[in-house]
């Protein structure tokens, strides 16, 4: 194609690896069925190697298409053949991700020897936790994260979180030494905030250094913008006069963040464009969404002002009430994020695929993915699978047998199990079976998966950021949230950028979100619009923000950017109840009690199920689907039974 001076400038002409995949538009899959979605595009084809694939990954457009054709309707009008595989299994897991896996490990924790078939959509394992690496033109192999991020404040773990990790070989408190806390500190680097000058007028970045009024000054806020943000962030006022601690914390939970800013603080109108994509990256809603006391949790300013009392309040959301009493340190990270504990479990389940033992080979291992699917394995893993079936042998009550149904690249097959755990999303399941009353495939269809987009920049060093002596900055008015260097994990043999010399991976993300609308509807907007975004489109704008972020130094767009991964997750996050518009959370009925209801033998296991996007949710999760099946084992480890942190140590 001819590319304009600009995107010359920008690089976009430029020969790296990225577009040698999925351009990112949506296929149109019509009658096609079988004749269009057994078919990858040229473009789409999967990599050779997973996790060094780069351009469009996580669940681009071929990943999907299957269940995007059942849901339209066209799949199975066109009558397509099934293939009885002729194989059986103890137990099918539908869905590989950090939940499947961990339902697979716990099932065979109690039937020692089981027989399992994990099948995935994508072309890796482990779901939303996603691993990116990538090799720099020095030759040194990068590995970032390219979806779910971190293990989050291990204090809150259940018992059964804290023995399955335990079980696969990860011992969290090993992160305090991996996780270099000092390492921007050390190097004399502050964060920053880019103002983009399609909201601001101006594009300015403004390094955060100094006194709090010393770096707002610089920034293109109005004068009483300027003091309203210094005072909310030095000295926050009772902005709640006359109320006790917990009418305080009713209040919080019944307004925005946005109204809080306007109505109570009496700010000025700048604020809430300043702040309002401050929320989504924990929230998957702007604070035009968010409650006001969960903002707190998120911890935005203009709380420390008010006695909200000692204890934890009943209206915490899940993340609320973590952000609120969260003790540990954000350290607890795999270079690949948690991608880290599905290789953990796979090494568990398939020893043949990943060599070595301990945290730090995992790390550096390759993975054979020959040996996923290997004939001989009591595991095997499926990937490129999508199931589209999942039928009882005769009434789920007295049935001995369940057929699972895929659709795979060679055509549809079909596998008998004793026992199946649904480990896909909650809104996949009932297009996967008839079996189910109208109350749970409501409840099911409550949860609204939040769009996103998880993207890393190899950049062949970090010198520009060293000259503005930054380690990143949060972007305001821009598409992007902003970007930073990733967290300065060493493990092993693999270890983190020292020098500004040093090739770095920036990571940068994206929650699609359409303010003014309820967080629900905000989320299948988002997800409407990300699923029509053109990778072209990405990488451009990444381009434009680096370049204009890091103006004035030596950065040069067009030769120092020599790799992009956008991992799109058109269904991200799990839905994390909240008010003003879930009424019902705290006290239930909660939608997931009734959503994750086993029949037959079948379970439910996700993120979904407790309504929280965190990794020892999701384990969680998979060991209460097991026991749904198999019972609970004399002395078996408890697990968290409620969305968020346990609630005893909450003290509610």
């Amino acid at each position: 194609m001819g590319w304009s001076e600009a995107d010359k400038r920008l690089g976009m002409d430029r020969g790296i690896t990225r577009r040698d995949f999925l351009d990112g538009v949506a296929m149109a899959i019509g009658a096609t069925a079988l004749g269009g979605w057994g078919a990858r595009p040229a473009m789409a084809q999967t990599a050779a190697y997973p996790p060094s694939g780069t351009g469009l990954r996580g669940q681009t457009d071929a990943a999907q298409n299957v269940m995007h054709a059942i849901r339209d309707g066209s799949f199975w009008a066109s009558n397509p053949n099934i293939t009885d595989s002729g194989e059986v299994y103890d137990l099918v897991v539908v869905g590989a991700g950090i939940s499947g896996l961990a339902a697979a490990f716990t099932y065979r924790q109690q039937k020692p020897g089981a027989k399992v078939l994990l099948i995935d959509p994508l072309e890796d394992f482990g779901g939303h936790a996603k691993r990116n690496e990538f090799t720099s033109s020095s030759g040194k192999r990068l590995i970032g994260y390219g979806g779910s991020q971190s293990m989050q404040t291990p204090s809150y773990f259940s018992p059964a979180v804290n023995a399955t990790l335990a079980a696969i070989g990860i011992e969290p408190a090993k992160f305090e030494t991996y996780y270099n806390q000092k390492w921007a500190e050390e190097r004399g680097l502050n964060g920053a905030v880019f103002f983009d000058a399609a909201k601001w007028g101006v594009d300015k970045l403004v390094v955060q250094s100094g006194e709090t009024a010393d770096w707002v000054a610089q920034t293109p806020l109005n004068d009483k913008a300027k003091a309203d943000l210094i005072a909310l962030l030095d000295a926050p006022g009772d902005y709640l006069p006359g109320m006790t601690p917990e009418e305080r914390l009713e209040k919080l939970s019944q307004i925005t963040y946005k109204e809080f800013l306007l109505d109570y603080v009496k700010a000025d109108p700048q604020l809430v464009d300043y702040f309002q994509t401050s929320t989504t990256g924990y929230f998957g809603v702007g604070i035009d969404a968010t409650t006001a006391l969960d903002a707190r949790g998120n911890w935005n300013p203009g709380f420390d002002g008010m006695d909200l009392g000692e204890s934890v309040s009943k209206y915490h959301s899940p993340s609320g009430r973590l952000g609120f009493t969260d003790p540990d340190p954000y350290i607890y990270h795999f270079p690949d994020g948690n991608a880290g504990i599905a290789r953990h479990l796979v090494r568990a389940l398939i020893p043949a695929a990943l060599p070595g033992s301990t945290m730090e080979d995992q790390v550096v291992a390759m993975v054979d993915y020959a040996a996923l699917d290997a004939p001989e394995n009591e595991v095997r893993l499926r990937l490129n699978s999508t199931a589209v079936k999942v039928a009882h042998d005769g009434d789920p009550a007295s049935a001995e047998s369940v057929t699972v149904t895929y659709a795979g690249a060679d055509g549809l097959h079909s596998v008998k199990a004793g026992h199946v755990v649904l480990a896909c999303w909650h809104r996949v399941i009932p297009y996967l079976t008839d079996e189910l009353a109208q109350a749970q495939i409501d409840a099911l269809n409550d949860q609204q998966k939040v769009p996103l987009i998880y993207t890393n920049v190899l950049l062949k060093n970090w010198t520009a950021l060293d000259e503005l002596k930054i380690d990143g900055a949060r972007a305001r008015g821009n598409f992007w949230s902003g970007f930073e260097i990733d967290f300065p994990v060493s493990m092993g043999d693999y270890q983190f950028a020292n020098t500004p010399e040093d090739p770095v991976v920036l990571h940068l993300s994206k929650v699609m979100v359409e303010p003014g609308l309820s967080s629900r509807e905000q989320a299948l907007a988002g997800k409407r619009a990300l699923m029509t975004l053109p990778f072209e489109e990405m990488e451009r704008s990444i381009r434009e923000l680096l370049t204009k972020a890091l103006a004035g130094t030596s950065f040069d767009p067009a030769t120092d950017i020599e790799a992009i991964t956008c991992n799109r997750w058109s269904h991200g996050y799990a839905y994390e109840y909240m008010r003003p518009w879930d009424q019902f959370w705290p006290d239930g009925p909660l939608p997931i009690e009734t959503a994750r209801k086993p029949w037959g033998r079948i379970s439910i296991a996700n993120a979904d199920s407790g309504a929280y996007a965190y990794a020892h949710s999701a384990i969680d999760q998979a060991v209460r689907a097991v026991r749904d099946l198999l019972g609970t084992p004399d002395g078996a480890p408890d697990f968290a039974r409620f969305p968020g942190p346990p609630l005893d140590k909450l003290g509610l």
